[in-house]
This record gives C-alpha cells, structure tokens and sequence, in this order.
C-alpha cells in the first residue's frame, strides 16, 4: 500500500521526516478491520508528530493521519473515529487514560488501508462527499464537542474564536451559525477574517482588538499569543474552552479576574464516537458542510504537507487515494 509515513525526527524541519512511499499491508488484530480509504485530511497534529510530540524514534516508521473516510470489508461507506481507546474502559471515551489517537500508537489514515478497532466505525452518509467526511473525525469533531458540549452556552449565545482559518476555527463558525449562535472570529490576515464572514461569523476583528461587548464564551486553540485576550474578552460567568494551543502552551493568567468574575477554563480534547454521529447528523439536518481548502492526491502528500505548514490555508487540507 502507498502511506505517508514519519521516518525520522526533525523538530526544525518536519518535513525532512516525511516519506511517501509503498510499505507492506497491515495486519489485522482480532475485533479490528481494514478499511481501504477514499479520503484523508490533514491535520497540524501531523506536523507536530514529524516534530516528535507524541512520537518518538523508536516508534518509527509511522503512518501519518488521524482523519480519514473509505470502505469496510462489507462495503459500507465509513468514517473513521480517530479515537482509540481500552476495549474494557467505560464512559466517555476521550477520558480514557490509555486513550491514543491513530498515528501515535497505531498507523494513522494517510495511506490506501488503516486498520482500526470495527468500533471506531461510524456510518456516512451519503449526501457527504468523501472528501467532506475526510474532515469530520479530527478538527470538526472537536469543535462539535467544544461548542456543544463543553461551553454551556445555548444557542443565541456569543462565542469569540480565536484564530480566523484553521480547521477547528472553521467548523466552530459553520456550525456555530447554523446552531443559532453569534459566532466572532479574531485573526492576523484580512483575507482570513473575509472568508470567516462569509462562512457565517457575524463579525471578524484583527488579532486582540477591542470587542463591542464581552462574550459568553470564546474557543481557544492559539494558547499563548491570545490567552489574555480570551480572558478580558469573556463576560462574568463566562467560559474559555481550550482544544489547542498552536501558538504556544506557556500562558499567564490573571488569577484575580478569574475569581472575581466567577469565570470557567474547559479543557476539550477531540470527541467521542457517538458524538462523530451526532455531528454527521447535524450535517445532514442542516446541510452545513466543511470547507476544504485544497485537494491532493497521496503520492503528492509531501506537496499538502508544505501548503498545512505555510499557514495559507483556509479550512481543510484533504488527499485522496486512487479509485479501487
């Protein structure tokens, strides 16, 4: 099969580690099935792992992608849940403590055939494209849990995202909108701050500016660079959910307005199962799609990984394998 794959560790130059190359088909564990994919998108947790976070060289080689959408061995059209968890642990199953997601333990998407736990399969539907549903497991997934399960705003509410753009940026304002909320972005590029507005976001303001109003809650996904602005943004009882800090992890805090203003900070990490289903529903009721910013063929992954890595991206990155 043709992957994608991190072959060495290169925190300065990840791409140095990439490899696209044919390597043998997987094996298939017990309760565990391939699925021979149509799609796969790109995430930056790939380019952190060609960093070596969560990757180390004794791990390598490994096949790259959390996100992908393709065939089961019956011939249903799936999506795969990144998430990938004890079999025997109950509950919530982001909250697994021996949780990984593909491509940290087990070879990720980026490849004609991933091998993943026959749980992890979720039913697409056939109105998605496959490069759409390419999108959902990763980035959507985590803005569906982050919007709707853990900022406690209802519909009506404001929500402030930072970071006009990204992948979770631009399912947080697509969804946002067609949930009822009033959706503000935050960015750097002009451009970026259009394209938001005409994604749905009510209003875009350049990166810290002054807002009109505080807010009930604001996504984080940048860390460092707009932390305290997430905090002064944020009404009394309001709530920052975090999934990410692109920009960097280390934040200061001003512990007096926090408590004061009886203010929440949520951690949000990717989404459960039934929760990749429920969002494929959501898309389905309201005919809310991704945005994908650019399409690649496998063999030109290296070409995909580049465009991630520049930042000039607006949505998603997706590849596509070959017909079969």
């Amino acid at each position: 099969m043709l992957a994608a794959s991190a072959v060495k560790i290169d925190p300065d130059d990840p791409l140095a580690g990439l490899e696209v190359a044919e390597r043998p088909d997987p094996q298939v564990p017990d309760g565990w099935v391939p699925v021979r994919l149509r799609a796969a998108s790109l995430n930056h947790h790939d380019l952190w792992s060609l960093r070596g976070v969560g990757l180390t060289e004794d791990d390598l080689p490994m096949v790259l992608g959390c996100d992908g959408a393709g065939v089961d061995p019956e011939g249903n059209e799936v999506i795969v849940h990144a998430v990938v968890g004890d079999p025997d642990f109950r509950g919530d199953e982001t909250l697994d403590p021996r949780r990984s997601l593909l491509s940290e333990r087990y070879d990720g998407t980026l490849a004609d055939v991933v091998v993943v736990p026959r749980r992890n399969l979720v039913p697409k539907p056939s109105a998605l494209r496959w490069e759409e549903a390419a999108c959902l497991p990763t980035a959507w997934l985590t803005a569906y849990r982050m919007l709707f399960t853990q900022s406690g705003v209802a519909p009506g509410g404001t929500v402030l995202v930072q970071g006009a753009g990204g992948g979770v940026s631009t399912a947080l304002v697509a969804i946002g909108r067609a949930a009822g909320y009033r959706m503000w972005v935050t960015g750097r590029d002009e451009f970026k701050r259009a394209r938001a507005v005409e994604l749905g976001a009510d209003q875009a303001f350049e990166s810290g500016a002054r807002l009109p109003e505080r807010v009930d809650a604001v996504m984080e996904t940048v860390g460092a660079p707009t932390w305290e602005h997430s905090v002064k943004a944020l009404k009394q009882g309001g709530t920052i959910v975090v999934s990410g800090a692109t920009g960097g992890h280390q934040a200061v805090t001003d512990l007096r307005r926090v408590f004061f203003l009886q203010l929440r900070v949520v951690g949000s990490t990717m989404g459960t199962r039934d929760e990749l289903q429920h969002l494929t529903r959501f898309l389905g009721t309201t005919g809310v799609r991704p945005q994908v910013d650019s399409t690649f063929a496998l063999p030109d992954a290296r070409d995909a990984f580049a465009k991630l890595e520049s930042g000039e991206v607006f949505g998603k990155v997706v590849l596509t394998m070959a017909a079969f």
